[in-house]
């Protein structure tokens, strides 16, 4: 019975063994399972992190957007490249005194250059900063103390004081406040009349404003054009004049009391003529001659010295074929002696007395023009496009000048005069003997 009793017990005894054994079996299975996964979760966590890592690294080492490169461009009349700045160039402007080119660029600064330094290897310039913004247009008050900017994403006026230094350079101070924002589409040109009575600006919605020297506007025109492609103030600072889809060339005058207070701007005349809207014009530095380039493949110019109070009409001197596209500017010389059209990114200029091409300059920049002016002498011919400015010698206008002279020596009957045409004839053919026998960098 004991035996039997103590048989039953070791069998429970191994059973129960049996039993502990399986289960802690099953338990390190588990455990064993639970392990690999964990060791599968951390390898594949840490294959995820290592591809992160590497594409993290990837798109840092990534190389960044190459610049484009500086267009490269020569030309026998091509005097300098200016190319200090670092974005393209939108608009310049010539001091009125001749002494200083002024240009900005969406690099957010202005560039004041020296105009005694073109023909020099090395161009240095002075730079005002144009906080948080950048300009557009830029243009130099009459007393070439200060210029005033069109700012891009402020869409307002913003003036700043130039202050001569005991070495010759300038500082540069912005006005404590900008002009209020009047305009609701883009403006398209700026001007500070030579007078210094009031400011210009006009933008693409057939608008102008007049404004005085503290930001208040004086009067509004509404040139009712369709739309606005450019607009200016004459050299002589009486007359403001707009182009655009129209074929003519609408001029106002605005005008001031003998106190110089404001009285209100008057319609003075119109250039009609063409057969196609017109993309451009540009005054003659005396006011009494202006050039016009249009759509309908032509440019023209203009006698405006005229009586329009009288009702007397701009007489039509010629018109010529030329190529031109949207964007064209026409720059016509002080002395109006010669007429340059930019077409894309190239330029071409031409006699006003014979409409003759007199040359021409492909390629010049490697975007569309933007500006194109002469400086106040009539030596040069400028233009910007992209960061670079040309400056080219005006060799058209130096063998018009001697024409000219050579014409009056034949007329003159006066021994002095003629002994002082004779001189100058000389003296011009030798610039222009310079100019063309220099050599090239």
């Amino acid at each position: 019975m004991e035996f039997a009793a103590l048989t039953a017990l070791t069998v429970l005894i191994g059973m129960l063994i049996i039993l502990v054994a399986i289960a802690v079996g099953k338990q390190k299975g588990e455990i064993s399972d639970q392990l690999e996964q964990k060791e599968e979760d951390s390898v594949a966590a840490e294959e995820s992190a290592v591809k992160a890592s590497t594409a993290k690294k990837q798109k840092q080492q990534r190389p960044r957007k190459e610049k484009a490169q500086q267009q490269t461009f020569s030309h026998p009349l091509l005097a300098s490249s200016l190319k200090s700045h670092s974005g393209n160039v939108t608009s310049l402007d010539f001091s009125s005194n001749g002494k200083y080119l002024a240009t900005c660029a969406d690099d957010r600064t202005v560039r004041i250059w020296s105009t005694k330094d073109f023909l020099d290897r090395d161009h240095k310039c002075l730079r005002a900063n144009v906080e948080l913004d950048h300009a557009t247009l830029v243009r130099f008050s009459p007393d070439s103390k200060a210029f005033i900017t069109w700012l891009a994403n402020g869409d307002t006026i913003r003036i700043f004081k130039m202050t001569k230094k005991d070495d010759g350079s300038f500082t540069f101070k912005a006005a404590p406040e900008d002009f209020p924002q009047k305009h609701k589409t883009n403006v398209i040109n700026i001007g500070i009349a030579e007078t210094g009575k009031f400011i210009m600006s006009a933008s693409t919605d057939t608008n102008i404003l007049i404004w005085d020297l503290k930001g208040e506007v004086l009067a509004s025109i509404i040139t009712n054009q369709m739309t606005n492609s450019y607009a200016a103030i004459s050299p002589c600072g009486r007359f403001v004049a707009s182009c655009g889809f129209t074929p003519d060339v609408k001029v106002w005058e605005v005008c001031f009391g003998k106190g110089g207070e404001f009285k209100e701007v008057a319609r003075a005349f119109d250039l009609k003529g063409h057969s196609a809207g017109v993309h451009s014009f540009a005054f003659s530095n005396d006011s009494r001659r202006m050039a016009t380039v249009s759509k309908d493949g032509t440019w023209r110019l203009w006698d405006t010295d005229v009586e329009y109070k009288k009702q007397q009409d701009p007489y039509l001197l010629k018109s010529v074929p030329c190529q031109s596209s949207e964007g064209s500017r026409v720059a016509l010389s002080p002395d109006a002696r010669v007429v340059a059209i930019s077409n894309s990114c190239s330029v071409a200029m031409y006699s006003t007395s014979t409409g003759q091409l007199e040359e021409e300059f492909h390629g010049v920049h490697s975007e569309e023009i933007t500006d194109l002016r002469f400086d106040i002498n009539s030596r040069y011919l400028v233009c910007s496009g992209d960061r670079a400015v040309r400056v080219f010698h005006n060799a058209p206008g130096y063998r018009a000048a001697i024409q000219d002279m050579q014409a009056m020596l034949k007329k003159a009957q006066n021994e002095g005069m003629k002994q002082r045409l004779k001189q100058q004839i000389q003296e011009a053919q030798s610039a222009l003997d310079t100019v063309l026998t220099a050599p090239k960098d």
